[in-house]
């Protein structure tokens, strides 16, 4: 046991030693109900493995780096002769097989997890909006839509016909002009929209 003791508090691995307890504290808070889980897919799009949170990949990385730090520095410490130079390679070793260990054990789960929806404009369309202009033309208007998040946007919107819209109505988005990048409405009746909660 004091040997262990010795390895786990010895620089290098003691490094590794107050990462793994961080990382063991972050997952008690987050068993206990602190939101602390997030998809960073900034961070894991280069790896290939979006929707997968970053608190994971990073845990794994860390226990994998750690149990290779200390089990190289045990095996040196058995050793008859010094290890010399091949103290140098377990920092390198153990950094490089925690993050090989990591990518071949969470790599197979991108095909399980669903890809994350990427926000499109085209999710506008069937939602109701409400007219932020005095009117609503073939050339001019806008109007605020709410996405399925809550959040809101104010949109370039236009009619088709003699539709008549005014400040504060409601209207419904019924499709997207690429090329304008604009939405055409329709008027629509607000209790009607079974997204009414949102707005």
């Amino acid at each position: 046991m004091n040997e262990f003791l010795d390895i786990v508090l010895a620089p290098p691995t003691v490094v590794f030693t107050v990462l793994l307890v961080l990382v063991v504290c972050y997952w008690v808070l987050a068993i206990v109900g602190l939101d602390l889980l997030e998809t960073d897919t900034d961070l894991l799009g280069a790896l290939g493995l979006r929707g997968i949170p970053s608190s994971f990949v990073i845990s794994l990385f860390v226990a994998f780096t750690w149990f290779l730090c200390l089990s190289g520095y045990a095996f040196l410490d058995e050793l008859p002769w010094d290890g010399g130079p091949l103290d140098l390679l377990v920092v390198p070793a153990a950094l490089a097989g925690g993050w090989l260990a990591t990518r071949l054990l969470i790599n197979p789960l991108r095909y399980v997890l669903p890809e994350p929806k990427v926000p499109s404009r085209h999710d506008f369309i069937g939602r109701m909006c409400v007219i932020r202009t005095g009117t609503v033309t073939e050339h001019f208007g806008q109007a605020e839509v709410h996405s399925e998040d809550g959040s809101s946007a104010l949109v370039q919107v236009r009619r088709q016909g003699d539709d008549e819209f005014v400040a504060g109505g409601t209207a419904l988005i019924f499709d997207y002009d690429a090329d304008g990048e604009f939405f055409w409405v329709m008027p629509y009746d607000a209790a009607l929209d079974p997204h009414r909660k949102g707005l």
